[in-house]
């Protein structure tokens, strides 16, 4: 397929030259769902050489409608969603390098897909990784492209390091997280113009083009018609605790205890237990069949059935509560069943 690229190459801004630098550069998509997975098959598609993938969770029937690279055989077979991406992107394009995490994106993960990267994708549902992404990317100089969609509305911004404000000094502007895909919903469209403009941000830095790359933040409402950018370089903080005199990079500063968070738009709680406390597949199992609980045994993780809840045990130990919002409850519950 010596002409795969043609088109693309006669595109002046990238070339030949410009291609060769896509084909041997690295990007890190933090998160495969909506965003992650649109921006993966572009980039796919465009000949990035390498793409480095993290998401926590598996493909389910409400994903479909939004994200391109699952089917619905994936939902039926509650397959992993790095599987299932990596599985199609090579189908896409067989040259590119995919390697998968299929785990939550913590400081620790973040920080070593940052070192390895030249630039990373935003495809999270939360503020909280996005300032872990920020950080990482501000201790390793390496730029990320922020990106957000909630019913037809999309918002996007790259963010290159010590240019400009960083994502903690414009927390105070940005689209309030009141409104999420469950409260709000989301149409496609809004999740493919929210990629196709991180993508565009991503493959203009990575052939050279950095003096093209938006400097403003770009609000586009594909239900209402409507567009608006934003000049942020007011919003800059000297005191800024990630970008300003004296950093700390606060996001990337773990604890050690176990963490419980409810997932964006979900009913469900994900517990990481801390260190030496995680339980193996085949304990979880036994334990199951000692409590007589209804289960079901993947490659990848163990569902359990228990009173009202529905359990999902990874094999790192990684466990969501689904149909649960209290996390303690959550908290409870896993010490009843594996302390």
């Amino acid at each position: 397929m010596d002409n795969r690229f043609a088109k693309q190459q006669k595109y002046s801004p990238i070339g030949k030259e410009g291609q060769k630098q896509l084909s041997s550069s690295t990007v890190a998509i933090i998160g495969c769902g909506a965003l992650g997975s649109a921006a993966a098959d572009m980039l796919a598609r465009a000949g990035v050489g390498t793409l480095l993938i993290v998401d926590r969770d598996y493909v389910e029937a409400s994903n479909l409608h939004r994200q391109p690279l699952y089917t619905e055989q994936d939902a039926i077979d509650m397959v992993p969603k790095v599987i299932a991406a990596k599985r199609r992107l090579l189908k896409v394009n067989s040259s590119v390098n995919v390697e998968t995490w299929m785990d939550h994106a913590d400081a620790a993960l973040i920080e070593k897909l940052a070192a390895i990267s030249d630039i990373i994708i935003d495809g999270t549902d939360n503020f909280e990784t996005r300032l872990t992404i920020n950080d990482a990317s501000l201790k390793h100089n390496v730029p990320w492209v922020y990106g957000a969609c909630v019913g037809g509305t999309s918002v996007v911004m790259p963010f290159i390091p010590d240019e400009g404000p960083c994502f903690r000094c414009l927390l105070p502007v940005l689209p309030s997280s009141a409104e999420t895909c469950d409260t709000a919903g989301v149409i496609a469209p809004a999740v493919h113009i929210t990629a196709s403009y991180q993508c565009a941000e991503v493959i203009k830095w990575l052939t050279g083009n950095q003096n093209a790359m938006r400097k403003e933040l770009l609000r586009v409402d594909v239900w209402m018609n409507e567009m608006n950018q934003f000049g942020m370089n007011k919003m800059k903080r000297p005191d800024c605790p990630s970008c300003g005199g004296n950093r700390a990079y606060p996001s990337l500063n773990q604890s050690e205890e176990t963490k419980a968070v409810v997932l964006c738009g979900r009913n469900t709680i994900q517990l990481t237990p801390l260190a030496g406390r995680s339980i193996t597949l085949d304990d979880a199992e036994k334990m199951a069949e000692k409590r007589q609980l209804k289960r079901t045994r993947t490659p990848y993780f163990l569902q359990l059935e228990y009173e009202d809840s529905r359990i999902v045990l990874f094999e790192n130990g990684r466990l969501f509560f689904h149909e649960m919002h209290d996390v303690n409850k959550a908290i409870k519950l896993y010490n009843q069943l594996f302390s």
